[in-house]
């Protein structure tokens, strides 16, 4: 069996996402990305970089005088995991709950609503 990968936290999850977003990354390229929906550290993201390299979530190769880094794990996978993870820890592994609580949520619209109904339909059948 596996060994479970740390979870994301939320900066390191949105690092991923634009890493995702472009395939392959160097720091600045994360950084600019970053820096447009708020304020950080080109430094910060270098290192929270280097930690998601270390997690097993990011692979780095030398390209010049940068690293270039590429995802070691596809965006569906981490997802999935991240979601299996928060099913166990809040409704003790119940998916029941959580699509109760989705489906009663007063923001959810009627079209995201419906949109759940034909996705669990089309999982039942």
């Amino acid at each position: 069996m596996r060994k479970p990968q740390p979870t994301l936290t939320t900066q390191e999850l949105a690092i991923m996402k634009v890493v995702w977003r472009l395939g392959t990354a160097t720091v600045r390229d994360v950084y600019e990305a970053l820096l447009e929906t708020r304020r950080i550290a080109y430094t910060t993201v270098m290192t929270m970089m280097n930690i998601l390299e270390t997690k097993g979530y990011l692979k780095k190769e030398k390209n010049n005088r940068a690293y270039r880094y590429r995802p070691a794990r596809p965006e569906r996978a981490v997802v999935g995991s991240m979601v299996r993870e928060f099913v166990n820890r809040v409704f003790d592994g119940a998916s029941r709950p959580l699509l109760v609580h989705l489906v009663e949520d007063a923001k959810l619209t009627a079209r995201e609503r419906e949109e759940l109904l034909r996705l669990i339909s089309n999982a039942v059948d």
